[in-house]
């Protein structure tokens, strides 16, 4: 289970993700997203647990957790839309009739 995790602190790492989330069951990954120009967290993250039930469990629990004076937003990760493809050129102007 994909597992979504926004309001983190500025503070908060992966490791503390995963020990978190560790309390309720088996943790494959945690990731904090950063923004890709300067480091900092960007507030949310997410969590990969393979147990449905302790997924289910760990968000029925933290969702409105406080860490690091903060109230967590927990919950089930939709799936990511794909991208659209803007590696080609732009659409043409068309010829001007005059």
């Amino acid at each position: 289970m994909n597992i979504y995790v926004a309001n983190l602190s500025q503070k908060v790492q992966d490791d503390d993700l995963k020990e978190i989330f560790e309390e309720y069951g088996e943790v494959t990954s945690c990731k904090v997203i950063k923004d890709r120009f300067t480091g900092d967290s960007r507030g949310f993250g997410f969590v990969e647990m393979p147990n449905e039930s302790e997924g289910t469990q760990a968000i029925d629990e933290l969702d409105g957790a406080e860490l690091d004076g903060k109230y967590l937003k927990v919950n089930k990760a939709k799936p990511r839309a794909p991208r659209e493809n803007y590696s080609g050129g732009g659409g043409g102007g068309g010829g001007r009739r005059y």
